[in-house]
């Protein structure tokens, strides 16, 4: 299917919590909003004389997983930017705009998205509905393996409880459970299309069914059940579904770039131990940890795609959930054989 058009700004930033000039400008974005300006009327009428779902998401994964539920018949919106790194976001004006005008709102969820809760708590009752993927299933908490690099210094309450691993989409089972949520609430907001959705949904379901069974047998059948890691490690949901072992240099949401000397140590005697042929990066990472396993150890470097984004090259040829992970079955298949 062909992408919908991409309205959202990414600057540099921190996505735990919103700078000060930020929190400035969503005050005076909404009231501007309240104050019912021309444009925006304007925008809601038109929205109105379409009778087209708007759909927002902020991160790719639930993007194409409302194209595939609602296939032409609703706008849908991506307000992260394909090619940027998706723990830096900061909203600009029309995100906050198209936030408010959407008939279903969809985030990730967890501690990542406090800058969503603030908006939306300004919105008050102009607020969308608004779908969390953590609340579709169940969650786990970030976790520390033998090895990792962490730094309590990233953290704001070193004492406070791990933080939930918010990438449940990494698992097709989270996944059927996530676009089974996003169809009932579409079909709440459109039901004269409800026999369409829900044989789009339907099929989708067994499209991500079939995925499972492949990556499961994948593993089932491979020699090796380890993977390595040379980077954060966002498939923790993937990991225990599919009964993999895995070793990486930081948990999933680190805000660490540099591993310790230890990590790499440990690392490396793991791929040398175990003679494990490939060392995993995730997309759009510089890849310099792996780069320096791999020169030591001889082994490559392959990228494992957790879908939390996409190249602008990628976005353009109309990749899909579906495809990112089927390319993940392979390269798997030949890290684990």
């Amino acid at each position: 299917m062909i992408p919908g058009k991409n309205n959202g700004t990414i600057r540099a930033g921190s996505m735990r919590r919103l700078r000060p000039f930020v929190l400035i400008l969503l005050s005076a974005i909404l009231l501007f909003v309240s104050s019912g300006c021309t444009d925006e009327r304007n925008t809601v009428k038109q929205e109105a004389a379409s009778g087209r779902l708007q759909i927002v998401t902020t991160n790719f994964p639930p993007y194409d997983f409302a194209r595939q539920i609602t296939g032409s018949r609703a706008d849908v919106h991506m307000l992260l930017k394909p090619g940027e790194e998706p723990h830096s976001f900061e909203p600009s004006p029309q995100d906050i705009r198209l936030i408010q005008n959407a008939d279903l709102f969809v985030c990730t969820g967890g501690e990542n998205d406090e800058w969503v809760e603030k908006i939306l708590d300004s919105m008050q009752g102009h607020r969308p509905e608004t779908l969390r993927m953590t609340d579709c299933t169940a969650t786990v908490t970030e976790k520390q393996t033998a090895g990792m690099t962490i730094r309590a210094k990233n953290r704001k309450n070193p004492a406070a409880e791990p933080e939930i691993d918010e990438h449940v989409w990494t698992s097709p089972v989270n996944a059927i459970k996530i676009v089974r949520k996003m169809t009932e609430i579409i079909i709440s907001r459109d039901k004269k299309s409800a026999d369409y959705y829900k044989a789009q949904s339907h099929a989708y379901q067994k499209q991500l069914q079939s995925l499972d069974r492949e990556l499961k047998n994948t593993v089932q059948n491979s020699r090796r059940k380890t993977i390595i890691f040379g980077d954060r490690f966002p498939f923790r949901y993937l990991a225990d579904e599919l009964g993999l072992k895995y070793r990486a240099a930081f948990p999933g949401c680190a805000a660490d770039s540099e591993p310790s000397a230890e990590t790499i140590v440990f690392l490396t005697k793991k791929v040398r131990q175990e003679k494990i042929p490939i060392v995993f990066t995730m997309e759009l990472s510089t890849g310099k940890t792996a780069d320096t396993i791999c020169e030591i150890t001889g082994a490559r470097r392959k990228t494992l795609h957790s879908c939390h984004n996409l190249t602008a090259r990628q976005f353009k040829n109309g990749a899909t959930y579906l495809s990112l992970m089927r390319r993940n079955t392979k390269t798997l298949k030949e890290a684990l054989n």
